[in-house]
């Protein structure tokens, strides 16, 4: 079994961390674009033919599915990725986890993408889940560049700016992009409210992606399963190694010591 994933860098590690923990005998396919990033300021049109171009390179390792591990690239490109390669290979998308986030009735804050945030496709998705919940778009300039890029210090000063947009009282917190996920305890940490108030509670996609592709794939879990699973890293379609950047990561890690030869 294999199951590919595909973002424009390192955001999707989190999610390929998860498909390896549910089953630690697939084999991966990551497949990223160094050569085209950063997807985000792209136009629709462009960003959709370079998410083609990287979805085209998994796809050639024969995959059981393809797991958009981006929130832009789902937003802009996935009509396109799906009707290039469905309904042979089954094509998931990263949608922000809005909708659990609302049920407990908030107050829900989102960060996202500059580009995400206050677009069409995300406030379509408060409108549809969050009726008469509290929410509040947080842009994140800087913060995905900052992940890609291991750099410490200015993943410490996006997240300040992007705490201090964020109101107290919280009863959940979206993260709309999934390099966010990577430095999540560090935005926990910005977040976390004074005294014995309780903290917000945490929404990610990457466990309900990898869950969502192995149903699509008719594979069950199995996570005691022997750790036999190979990992295959495409950068702008060549075969290579992971990044050193995502090494600085608990899940680039787990994914390293799970193929020593990355």
């Amino acid at each position: 079994m294999k199951i590919a994933l595909m973002d424009s860098g390192i955001g999707l590690l989190p999610a390929a961390a998860a498909v390896r923990r549910l089953r630690p005998d697939a084999d991966l396919v990551l497949s990223s674009d160094p050569d085209g990033m950063p997807w985000g300021p792209r136009t629709p049109e462009d960003l959709t033919e370079r998410a083609l171009v990287v979805a085209r390179a998994a796809a050639a390792r024969r995959p059981d599915a393809l797991i958009v591990a981006c929130n832009t690239a789902s937003v802009h490109a996935l009509p396109a990725l799906r009707a290039e390669l469905e309904p042979g290979l089954p094509v998931i998308g990263t949608v922000p986890a809005i909708k659990p986030a609302s049920a407990a009735g908030g107050p829900v804050a989102i960060w996202a993408t500059p580009a995400t945030t206050g677009s069409p496709y995300q406030r379509g998705l408060i409108e549809d889940f969050a009726h008469g919940v509290d929410v509040t778009e947080v842009p994140c300039p800087g913060l995905a560049d900052a992940v890609q890029h291991a750099d410490e210090d200015a993943v410490a000063r996006a997240v300040a700016a992007a705490a201090a947009l964020t109101p107290s009282g919280l009863g959940a917190l979206v993260l709309g992009c999934t390099h966010y996920e990577l430095v999540a305890e560090r935005i926990r940490a910005a977040v976390a409210p004074a005294g014995d108030k309780p903290a917000p509670v945490f929404h990610g996609s990457a466990d309900a992606v990898a869950a969502q592709a192995l149903r699509r794939s008719g594979i069950p879990t199995a996570p005691d399963a022997e750790p036999t699973g190979r990992i295959t890293v495409l950068l702008s379609g060549r075969e290579s190694v992971l990044p050193p950047a995502a090494l600085a990561y608990a899940e680039g890690r787990l994914l390293r010591a799970a193929a020593p030869a990355l």
